[in-house]
């Protein structure tokens, strides 16, 4: 997978929905995004199913700027504000974990394109985005 990943850890109840598909989405903060994240929630529940919530995240002067000129600490700082964006879309959305559905957060650095396409592999497995 490209990038840099970041798990959150299983959120709700355990065992439920392991070995089935997922459903993942995209998430950045937008208020489409927030939608998807709402509508695939309530899949992930009615599917018994994981959800996976993706935020995808570059350098802001893009990637081959970036590789001209590396900072970790800069690239460590944009990752924790992706990260913070992906747990206020939570928070926002459902005030927390939601409710009734195993859940895991995940940051990836990559465009979102090829984040979740790279993610979204299993025969399963259902992409919602917003």
């Amino acid at each position: 997978m490209a990038g840099t990943e970041s798990g959150r850890g299983t959120v709700g109840g355990r065992g439920r929905g392991h070995g089935r598909g997922r459903v993942i989405v995209g998430v950045s903060g937008s208020l489409a995004s927030l939608a998807a994240l709402r509508v695939a929630a309530q899949e992930a529940r009615a599917s018994r199913r994981v959800l996976v919530a993706v935020i995808a995240w570059e350098p802001p002067e893009g990637e081959k700027l970036y590789l001209r000129h590396p900072d970790r600490e800069w690239a460590r700082h944009w990752q924790a504000e992706a990260q913070a964006r992906l747990d206020r879309a939570f928070d926002e959305v459902f005030g927390g974990a939601p409710p009734g559905v195993d859940s895991e957060r995940h940051v990836i650095r990559a465009r979102p394109a090829t984040a979740l396409g790279e993610l979204a592999t299993r025969p399963d497995d259902l992409l919602v985005l917003g």
